[in-house]
């Protein structure tokens, strides 16, 4: 009876000791970010077990918490290039941390118009990546642009003409086979020969279809639209300098209540105007911000060689000067939320809408980009300083990968 009674106790003992460890809160207190009201939020086995109010809190600190950043098109971080021919699972494991630094717990790797093999292989390696039980939850797909865009000056921005070229549904296949099915994002110019029945294919597969780095007519983009084209990529920027005022690829995108633009948000990629007349007419709602950041975010301004194009770093964006264009930002997506709340005066909850809680929805990533029960515990604590996000604390599937302190 009595080695009965101490069994009983012994595992009660455990029983509860596995419920404390799996049962986590540390850290995870702040201003939510939907509704500014203070809360805790425990997690158990990776996944949010509870939002608990706080009737007092310490509001002094001004730390809010709100889902982890999704960035559906950034292109490289930290001397990384996701599209270069050095690329390693080591790469993509220090961009990746690097992130969760800045905030963004998912996204896409883009890899933009390159040499055929080449694509080919780094998206093997991005495969690969995927993977990875430290990474892969941060890595739920990849974001192709190019090579089926435009080869006209100015709409190709700084992907190189060589190797642009119409669509081809067998040789995307082969991209596609190498990354085990990972391409879930494409940029396509609706102008091209192939792209309608191009795009069609695409959406059968499940894959969503961009419009950009195009000189599209208002018929050929309500073409794409209608069979199933959904978003369109960096609206106002893989656009030549001068265009008819009238008749250009930038008005049938905003008109089509069916177009969710991408836009990057940096403060120096569109002004001020352009961010809020499209915030004006697409609203919270249909909007999903990017940062478009290159590998050569995050370093010292300077001029560096990257394959076959050299770019001049400034501290604010990437240039390709032979083109005189915007090669990419230098800035990761947490900067576009301040700087579209400056621009539009939108809430927090809306900011962070466009960049967490849209591309989720776009992409059908249902445990991620909100703050619910049930929903993965991939978190962010910062606060604001003039507008700025300043990040704290990054949680992946409720494991800290970032200390600010």
């Amino acid at each position: 009876m009595i080695f009965k009674y101490t069994s009983v106790l012994a595992l009660f003992f455990f029983y509860n000791m596995g419920i404390s460890q799996s049962i986590d809160t540390s850290g995870m207190e702040g201003i939510l970010y939907s509704d500014e009201g203070w809360v805790s939020i425990s997690t158990t086995k990776g996944k949010i077990s509870g939002i608990n109010r706080l009737s007092k809190g310490n509001k002094e600190s001004k730390i809010y918490v709100a889902p982890g950043l999704i960035d559906v098109q950034i292109n490289g971080y930290m001397g990384v290039d996701f599209s270069g021919p050095d690329l390693t699972v080591e790469g993509i494991r220090k961009a990746t941390k690097a992130l969760w630094k800045a905030g963004v717990t998912t996204y896409f790797p883009t890899i933009i118009t390159s040499d055929f093999n080449r694509m080919k292989t780094n998206f093997a390696i991005l495969a690969e990546a995927q993977k990875d039980p430290e990474i892969g939850k941060s890595i739920p797909g990849f974001h192709l642009e190019g090579p089926y865009i435009s080869p006209l000056s100015g709409f190709r921005g700084a992907h190189l003409e060589k190797y642009i070229k119409n669509p081809d549904w067998e040789e995307f296949q082969e991209l596609q086979k190498a990354a085990n099915n990972g391409i879930k994002l494409i940029t396509v110019a609706p102008e091209l020969d192939g792209a309608i029945p191009f795009i069609r294919n695409c959406v059968a597969n499940g894959i969503i279809v961009a419009l950009g780095h195009h000189n599209g007519s208002a018929e050929d983009i309500e073409r794409a639209i209608d069979a199933g084209a959904k978003m369109a990529t960096h609206l106002g920027n893989g656009c030549a300098n001068e265009i008819n005022r009238h008749h250009n690829p930038i008005w049938p995108q905003l008109a089509d209540d069916r177009i969710t633009p991408s836009l990057i948000a940096d403060g120096f990629h569109l002004t001020k105007e352009e961010v809020r007349s499209f915030y004006k007419v697409k609203g919270p709602n249909k909007t999903i911000l990017v940062s478009d950041a290159l590998d050569l975010a995050g370093l010292p301004p300077g001029e560096y060689t990257r394959g076959e194009r050299t770019l001049l770093l400034t501290p604010n964006v990437v240039k390709l000067p032979k083109e005189n264009v915007l090669a990419g930002a230098a800035s990761p997506i947490s900067a576009c939320v301040g700087v579209i709340m400056d621009f539009t005066q939108c809430t927090l909850n809306d900011a962070i809408q466009m960049a967490s809680t849209n591309p989720a929805k776009m992409f059908s990533l249902s445990e991620i980009g909100e703050i619910g029960q049930g929903k993965r515990a991939d978190l962010i604590l910062f606060k604001l300083e003039d507008n700025e996000v300043v990040i704290h604390k990054t949680f992946v599937s409720g494991q800290l990968v970032y200390s600010k302190d």
